[in-house]
């Protein structure tokens, strides 16, 4: 067998190859793009028996995703994706001065991968769909948080010189906001609008009701007294807003369009059926699901596996006489969002649930803690409903709950 530690950078990879002792065959950088990939195969063939089987290559790289992964698992590579921050401590055994080279990283994964890979989780092959929405899913997550990120901006920057536009809009990225701010961006705008002509704004947004008792209360709220900055600033101030109205209204409309890319790429997922039986889940926190737990039968052993990595599953510490149990920091963020929106919508769609909450709050446990407590008991019955191909049901996820409910009728 081989070994390969890969440190990848933006346009070069710095490899290493050792051999099943831990001898170093070859130390090299390679060009990051076809050359590279090329280049690597050669340098493995050279040093490969010719009879071996290309799943006797094994990889350590601090990445599962890209070409150039994609390129070594479609050979049959066995390819481990290592946390840098696994990586990084595993660094520490190899020496304590603190040093740290690309060539040196690449060591470092060479011999992770060659000694302790029986403690890391091969990239696994996902199905076409799975890989689908797994990219369609992080693209509307990360364009909904830019999207706040800029509305916090816009918020911040409002309390600094219009703050009745602050109390005019519960939500500054929705539509009746973005479309009044688009024509009145400063507080003497605001004053001199009519209520008329606001409520065409609005009707042109897309709001459909009650057009005219909105803006009604936007005009009020806006010509009311309010702190105002120094004159010189204002006009600053509002070319900024605007500009900023204007991202946050196109990354709205954005966000709309990989919406349905969302949906139409997980309703063609064979377990589609199953992610939407559970509580909390529909089409999109179910595509988020899907996208970060993957769809391979064999990446998680049992329900245990899937709920640490969920990132939901404490961890305790103990030492001596000391014992705590924390909330895990280390984890898959994205995952760990959409499975603590799943669990808080749980909560009025399952009565299971709902009472599994209560009972975790009972004993003392904050929200987030009873939250966090709940997000990873459904993950563990949603790895029972994969693993069986079965729908989600309140009786078998909740029998003790159940049983409860029966003996008191």
């Amino acid at each position: 067998m081989l070994f390969v530690g890969d440190d990848w950078a933006e346009d070069h990879h710095d490899v290493e190859i050792v051999d099943q002792s831990g001898r170093r065959l070859v130390r090299r950088r390679l060009p990051e793009g076809v050359a590279g990939v090329a280049e690597l195969h050669a340098l493995i063939a050279d040093h490969l028996d010719p009879d071996a089987d290309a799943d006797q290559v094994v990889v350590g790289i601090e990445t599962d995703r890209g070409p150039w992964v994609q390129a070594l698992l479609a050979v049959g590579y066995v390819v481990y994706a290592v946390n840098p921050l696994q990586a990084a401590r595993y660094r520490e055994r190899h020496g304590n001065a603190g040093a740290k080279s690309d060539p040196g990283d690449a060591h470092v994964l060479a011999e992770l991968v060659r000694l302790d890979r029986a403690h890391h989780r091969p990239i696994a092959g996902d199905s076409a769909v799975a890989e689908h929405v797994k990219v369609v899913a992080r693209a509307h997550q990360s364009m909904i948080w830019s999207r706040q990120r800029q509305t916090n901006t816009l918020r911040s920057m409002l309390r600094e010189y219009y703050p009745g536009a602050l109390a005019a809009f519960d939500d500054l990225a929705g539509r009746d906001a973005l479309a009044v701010l688009a024509i009145a961006a400063t507080p003497g705008q605001g004053r001199r609008l009519r209520v008329a002509q606001v409520a065409r704004t609005l009707r042109a947004a897309g709001r459909q009701r009650n057009a005219d008792t909105v803006a009604a209360r936007i005009v009020e709220v806006l010509r009311g007294e309010q702190l105002e900055a120094h004159p010189g600033v204002v006009d600053a101030y509002a070319a900024s807003a605007r500009a900023l109205v204007a991202v946050i209204a196109e990354l709205a409309r954005q966000c709309e369009v990989l919406q349905g890319q969302v949906k139409a790429g997980f309703g063609r997922h064979p377990d589609v059926e199953i992610y939407r039986s559970q509580p909390g889940l529909a089409d999109v926190l179910g595509a988020r699901v899907l996208a970060e737990y993957g769809d391979d039968p064999t990446r998680y052993a049992d329900a245990r596996a899937r709920k640490n990595y969920s990132g939901m599953a404490p961890v305790t510490r103990a030492s001596g006489k000391a014992r705590v149990v924390l909330a895990r920091h280390a984890r898959n963020r994205r995952l760990a969002d959409a499975l603590y929106q799943q669990a808080f919508s749980a909560l009025s769609s399952s009565a299971g649930a709902r009472a599994y909450y209560d009972a975790h709050r009972a004993r003392g446990h904050t929200h987030h803690q009873a939250l966090r407590a709940l997000a990873n008991r459904l993950a563990g019955i949603l790895h029972g409903c994969l693993r069986r191909k079965k729908l989600y049901d309140e009786a078998t996820a909740w029998p003790t709950i159940e049983n409860s409910a029966a003996s008191a009728a």
